[in-house]
């Protein structure tokens, strides 16, 4: 299953890019050997709209417009369901046997996720209750898709 991370905000170069890019090399390192791949990472600029509902709006369409046909879609929001790492593998593991060939996680701009990507996603989930900047999310994210393989193929790396 190819995985895609799709995210509102651009990450500028520095120790926040390449803690996430060190983290997505390891899992498109890794990945293939239980069935998982990366496939992109897109970024698009937060919009620019005056109200928060029209951004919201406007950076959904753009989700929606990069995703591939028939694929599955996790949302990443403060109110989603919280899950722990073993959790997470288990929910990828479902989701790559499930049949389907593409998977974006979608990571919402300032002002969240619009509501209406709530109907269209196969899982919300929450990375804990606090509210965190976008580019401590893609790393965070990052990593837990890392760490995902790592539990899905029984690698030590995930120690409890």
């Amino acid at each position: 299953m190819r995985v895609g991370l799709f995210a509102v905000g651009r990450l500028k170069g520095g120790s926040e890019k390449d803690l996430a890019a060190r983290y997505l090399d390891r899992f498109s390192k890794a990945g293939p050997a239980i069935g998982l791949e990366l496939s992109r990472v897109t970024e698009v600029p937060e919009s620019r709209a005056s109200s928060a509902e029209t951004r919201k709006r406007e950076e959904a369409a753009l989700l929606e417009k990069s995703l591939p046909d028939a694929s599955l879609l996790i949302l990443l929001d403060e109110r989603g369901k919280a899950l722990d790492s073993e959790g997470f593998a288990s929910l990828i593991a479902s989701f790559r046997d499930s049949g389907k060939r593409d998977m974006v996680l979608a990571i919402g701009g300032a002002d969240g996720l619009d509501p209406s990507l709530h109907g269209k996603a196969d899982a919300v989930i929450c990375l804990g209750k606090m509210t965190w900047p976008h580019q401590l999310v893609r790393i965070l994210i990052a990593e837990q898709l890392y760490r995902a393989v790592t539990i899905l193929s029984g690698h030590p790396y995930h120690r409890v």
